[in-house]
């Protein structure tokens, strides 16, 4: 694991998110709004994560960089479940 590794894995799950969010919006007008906020939430969680990652790993950097990778995952699958609830309320 190493930098790249983990600026591309951040790039890519969190883009994959918006896309969704903007599909979403896109089939389901009344959603916009609520959309709009979890699309704000994702990209404070990728300027959150982007710091962390250009942060000092304190220790091992391998354990750094998995600990933030899972991370990663934990918090867009929060935002996923966030948008299924979104449009489950909205159908």
């Amino acid at each position: 694991m190493n930098l790249r590794d983990i600026k591309k894995d951040i790039e890519y799950v969190l883009g994959a998110f918006i896309e969704d969010c903007s599909v979403v919006a896109a089939v389901r007008p009344s959603t916009d709004e609520q959309v709009a906020v979890l699309m704000e939430e994702a990209v404070d969680l990728y300027n959150e994560l982007k710091d962390k990652v250009y942060g000092k790993a304190e220790g091992s950097k391998r354990a750094y960089f998995n600990a933030l990778r899972k991370e990663v995952l934990e918090k867009t699958d929060a935002l996923y479940s966030k948008l299924s609830e979104t449009v489950k309320a909205n159908a």
